[in-house]
């Protein structure tokens, strides 16, 4: 990365504004506008089946992509990437597997035939220092949504461009899903080809991200694998066999947010998973092993750690990268209450509707849902902001930094611009965001800034 003065540059008063400048001031003072709504609208409608989604989510949620990219720095990014990977160190170890399934429900002990789980994210705040890594998801939702959004991009100058990813490697990337998918049916069945999947979430139509099944469902028919969309309530389970309208599923790409699959309507599936007429992706296993957020309290405790036998240079990567998380029980109320405005509590399964809470703005009615649920309290962490400028007044959005990842490899980052407690797709101006780096910028910029108007 390239060496960049300390003083931060108001990026409206001087046009060479990306020179040499660090991620944070680009944050800062950097409105350019990236996205070209008008080229996403066109991507969309390149195809009827898209056209109308588009049209609806318009509609449906007008929010759903920023008007800003989020600027990260190199050093950020690999170190984000050597999290992921102390992380996978961990959860290969056998005593770390044996404590986190001990506690897991039956279901999670089932090793579904060598699947790894797709799409996994590893979530992060970025605020200056370190990154932090706030919670890890097995059902990430986004990735092919944010490949459409990285090629609707505006550069408004040289070092913009220079950042952008260009059409070969969005290609590149997505080539990289499907393979990730062909890959978990190989290593669950070998040779065998896989002629058909189902992206499966419960009502998927209603669904907030379903323009992103119908996106993933064009993107396995371009590459030769059959693939519908589908309740988990509409198939069929005969001799071993799984079918949809009478054809069999090989496959199914999971979007459930019921973890363990333990709501009846997903019974069936369940069967199906045990049986081993599917391959499941993602499943019980992974979850268990990594987005249970119990387990943020294995990876931010030196002691725990050292037990598992993990390497000192591995630890203390963690332990520099995780913010310390403890169980919510009652016999810790009062210090948890005491020190409420310095944690974030959240459900423990990330499942069944329950909030999460800042300290800070915890009534005493939702602590004693607290304390009746199953939580746990993470040291808050400042999330990273990016200012935008709305009707000539510049406010600041909270960001968060997610990492697409599958087998310990990151494949693709993204951002998500918000206002609130927590990541939604209801603030204006904020949303998916691209994630540009500032690695490659140039040098050699006389940039026009745009003020945003989301």
């Amino acid at each position: 990365m390239k060496s960049s003065p300390s003083e931060p540059v108001d990026l409206i008063q001087r046009p060479s504004c990306f020179q040499r400048q660090r991620a944070q001031s680009l944050n800062q003072h950097c409105f350019c506008i990236s996205l070209d709504a008008s080229e996403l609208e066109r991507a969309f409608g390149a195809n009827p089946e898209t056209r109308d989604v588009y049209s609806l989510m318009l509609k449906k949620q007008p929010h759903m992509f920023a008007a800003l990219p989020v600027f990260v720095s190199r050093h950020h990014l690999d170190r984000m990437a050597a999290i992921v990977q102390a992380v996978q160190a961990v959860v290969a170890l056998p005593a770390y597997r044996d404590l986190v399934l001990a506690e897991a429900p039956q279901i999670a002990h089932f090793d579904a035939g060598g699947a790894r789980g797709v799409f996994m994210s590893f979530d992060f705040h970025v605020a200056g220092g370190e990154p932090q890594l706030i919670e890890i998801n097995t059902n990430a939702g986004g990735a092919l949504l944010n490949t459409a959004l990285a090629r609707a991009q505006r550069a408004c100058c040289t070092a913009v461009a220079s950042m952008t990813p260009d059409s070969a490697a969005l290609e590149a990337t997505e080539q990289t899903f499907v393979d990730m998918v062909v890959a978990e049916w190989r290593l669950a069945r070998g040779e065998r080809v896989l002629r058909r999947l189902a992206i499966v979430d419960d009502d998927p139509q209603e669904q907030f991200l379903y323009p992103e099944f119908v996106l993933f469902r064009q993107l396995f028919l371009r590459h030769g694998i059959d693939a519908v969309i589908a309740a988990p309530t509409s198939f069929q389970l005969q001799s071993g066999v799984l079918s949809h309208d009478g054809k069999p599923v090989d496959l199914v790409y999971n979007r459930l947010t019921d973890f363990m699959l333990d709501q009846p309507a997903h019974a069936l599936l369940r069967t199906a998973y045990l049986e081993g007429a599917i391959v499941l992706t993602p499943h019980p296993h992974a979850h268990a092993l990594y987005a249970n957020k119990r387990n943020l309290v294995v990876f931010s405790d030196a002691e725990r750690l050292r037990s598992l036998g993990v390497s000192e240079n591995i630890l203390q990567t963690l332990l520099g990268g995780i913010p310390k998380t403890e169980i919510v029980d009652a016999s810790k109320a009062d210090s948890l209450w005491s020190r409420r405005r310095g944690l974030f509590f959240k459900p423990a399964s990330g499942f069944g509707g329950r909030a999460a809470y800042r300290g800070d703005k915890l009534t005493k009615r939702a602590w004693g849902e607290v304390l009746a649920g199953e939580y746990v309290a993470q040291a808050l962490v400042a999330p990273g902001e990016r200012s935008l400028e709305r009707d000539q007044h510049v406010r600041p959005l909270k960001f968060d930094v997610r990492n697409y990842v599958y087998d310990g490899d990151v494949q693709f980052v993204t951002a998500r611009l918000y206002q609130g407690q927590t990541t939604n797709s209801r603030t204006p101006g904020g949303g998916f965001a691209p994630v540009f780096t500032d690695a490659d910028a140039g040098t050699d910029c006389t940039p026009v800034c745009h003020p945003a108007r989301p």
